[in-house]
């Protein structure tokens, strides 16, 4: 008799709230058979033949989204908890943003949504088969724990003190508004900005390993207690959470994403210095 709360050997995932693989907490046996489509996603891609000559000519080659199938059985001990467990999974697999993690050796996530029938048969009164596709627009796989950082504006302290007494001592530091993000994964990732206010026409500059440079410039005051948020996947930036500043903003060198397997700096800069101004950058690895 399969024991609540445990889970089961074999694949192990999270649709939701949902625990495939694993006996739930009503003694339904939740075993997760297929998972297709979790490897890697389509490609985008175009070949134009050249003309009085070998091969082609390609096209850059992206990723497209990522259909997921997820299938397998349930096991249930008596008929009523099987029909609750199949009204969970149809509840589970909605027709909004849901995240999926699968317990690999590195668990990762994506976000679904269901993008074709959910197909469950009865086997017995307490057994039962499913199946559900659901796609991942964005085909990234994500690191489950999402990484922060936050930091003011370049500060300096110390420097010359008067009255002057010979011989001179500088023993200026400044500390600079920056903070670091690395990408373990094998695909580029691509953090979400905030900028807490006050601040004068705040820069957040992000400084790559080989030397290039991409700057987002704010052309607006930022006050007290004000925070802009810039997404640089979908490429909005929302004041206060919800009214567009997008016009404000200059991307110059293209929106800055953390390329695979290294580290990037982001340098946080305004037109004059307050104390209490902050930026936050927040990131996950990811993977194809």
């Amino acid at each position: 008799m399969a024991v609540p709360s445990t889970d089961i050997d074999g694949l192990q995932a999270t649709l939701g709230s949902l625990r495939l693989g694993a006996v739930d907490s009503t003694g339904a046996a939740w075993r997760l058979q297929t998972l297709e489509g979790w490897d890697s996603p389509d490609v985008r891609a175009e070949y134009q033949e050249r003309e009085a000559d070998h091969g082609a000519w390609a096209s850059p080659v992206y990723l497209g989204s990522r259909p997921i199938t997820l299938g397998g059985i349930i096991e249930a001990p008596d008929r009523s908890t099987l029909q609750a467990a199949m009204d969970q999974l149809s509840a589970a697999v909605t027709l909004t943003d849901t995240t999926l993690t699968v317990w690999e050796q590195t668990p990762r996530q994506c976000t679904v949504r269901r993008s074709g029938k959910l197909l469950t048969q009865y086997v017995t009164d307490r057994v039962a088969t499913w199946s559900a596709l659901v796609t991942a627009a964005d085909p990234r796989r994500y690191e489950i724990t999402q990484q922060t950082g936050t930091t003011g504006l370049p500060a300096t302290t110390g420097g010359l003190t008067f009255p002057v007494t010979f011989p001179i001592t500088f023993s200026a530091t400044t500390v600079s508004g920056q903070i670091i993000a690395t990408n373990a994964g094998n695909i580029g990732t691509r953090p979400v900005i905030t900028i807490t206010g006050p601040v004068s026409t705040p820069v957040v500059s992000a400084l790559y390993p080989d030397g290039t440079v991409r700057q987002l410039l704010y052309s607006l005051d930022l006050a007290a207690g004000d925070t802009l948020v810039i997404d640089v996947d979908a490429h909005s930036v929302l004041l206060a959470g919800g009214v567009s500043r997008r016009r404000f903003l200059t991307v110059s060198g293209g929106w800055p994403a953390v390329p695979p397997g290294a580290s990037v700096a982001f340098q946080f800069q305004a037109a004059t210095y307050t104390p209490t101004a902050a930026l936050t950058v927040a990131w996950r690895s990811a993977w194809m």
